[in-house]
């Protein structure tokens, strides 16, 4: 288990865990808008398959490098594009700090994402992992590096809404 001085980041496990949550909710919300805003203005964001992470393929169903870009995804995902309404539920897990970079900690945790659409079950759209870098930005915590690696071999639907 990796260990990071806390007193040089002031980021503790439980305040991750809260930014965690914050992030889930805003998602399963749809307040879309308030998703950039868990972001750095240099952040990336990275939706990628654990077959591309462990070949070391950069490809990526969403990359977005910088707040910009995430915003302007959201903003095609919510006045632009016509999907199935549909609702999400993500379960976060396992939040560790897996150790530090310079002012950023590294943080990892579990995720698995249900989603509902209209008159079918719910069913799993993904299920994988977090690898981020976080750091504090004033009083809030904000991703530097986003990376959800899901373990699925496919998307079961479209991806909509960020993971």
């Amino acid at each position: 288990m990796a260990t990071v001085p806390m007193d040089a980041h002031e980021i503790t496990r439980a305040a991750l865990r809260d930014f965690y949550d914050d992030c889930a909710a805003a998602l399963d919300a749809e307040d879309l808008d308030a998703f950039p805003g868990f972001f750095v203005e240099d952040a990336t964001y990275r939706v990628i398959s654990r077959e591309n992470v462990d070949q070391g393929l950069a490809h990526a169903p969403i990359y977005c490098r910088g707040r910009a870009m995430i915003e302007d995804r959201i903003m095609a995902t919510t006045r632009a594009a016509l999907y199935q309404p549909r609702s999400l539920r993500h379960f976060i897990s396992g939040v560790r700090v897996t150790g530090s970079d310079g002012d950023a900690v590294r943080s990892e945790a579990n995720f698995l994402i249900i989603e509902s659409l209209i008159e079918q079950e719910p069913q799993i759209l993904m299920v994988g992992r977090y690898v981020d870098l976080i750091v504090r930005e004033g009083a809030d915590l904000r991703f530097r590096k986003h990376d959800a690696i899901y373990d699925n071999y496919s998307v079961r639907t479209t991806l909509v809404i960020p993971a």
